[in-house]
């Protein structure tokens, strides 16, 4: 795993052993960026379940203002210090060690452009995290969402949730679910 694109360009990224993460590959990874490249830019990104860090490292590398990564794992949060460190952007990202519903509250930031979140598949992570979302006061209409997911999750729940799904980009194993809280 390596950063794509940005000051950080074609650094290796450490990633644990093992099948607790499942780290975004570089081609779903350089796909999303194509499409989110005109709001990456001095952005507010939220990476949660973040694993050792590389997609919020890449918006930070292609120039996000500030990124906050969420990962509970310990070990894995170590890994994404490093990674962190080893890029030089550590002093634009702030790193929440704890489970996403807890990290959430500690969020400050009046609005967040955009929130990137894979949690594990089939656990139903999807939908828990949306609804806390829903009620955080950073998230406005104009807050994207990116959801990683299976490719067998069902997100037909979603409007339920205050959420519209605006896009959908399937992939072999796997989907990009773009998602915006409902107006009013």
């Amino acid at each position: 795993m390596r950063v794509i694109a940005g000051t950080a360009r074609r650094l290796p990224l450490k990633t644990p052993e093992g099948t607790d993460t499942r780290p975004t590959t570089d081609r779903i990874k350089e796909t999303l960026f194509n499409m989110l490249q005109t709001q990456i830019p001095d952005c507010i990104f939220l990476d949660l379940f973040c694993g050792s860090g590389g997609i919020g490292i890449e918006a930070l590398s292609r120039g996000a203002r500030r990124a906050y990564f969420v990962e509970n794992n310990r070990r894995t949060a170590e890994y994404l210090r490093e990674n962190l460190t080893f890029t030089k952007l550590q002093e634009r990202a702030v790193v929440l060690q704890q489970d996403v519903f807890s990290a959430l509250n500690r969020i400050r930031e009046t609005e967040v452009d955009l929130i990137f979140l894979d949690p594990p598949y089939r656990k139903g992570l999807e939908r828990q995290t949306l609804e806390l979302l829903s009620g955080c006061p950073f998230v406005t209409p104009d807050t994207r969402i990116i959801v990683e997911a299976s490719l067998d999750t069902d997100f037909s729940w979603a409007e339920e949730s205050a959420f519209l799904i605006e896009r959908v980009k399937q992939y072999k194993t796997n989907q990009h679910v773009f998602v915006r809280r409902a107006q009013g």
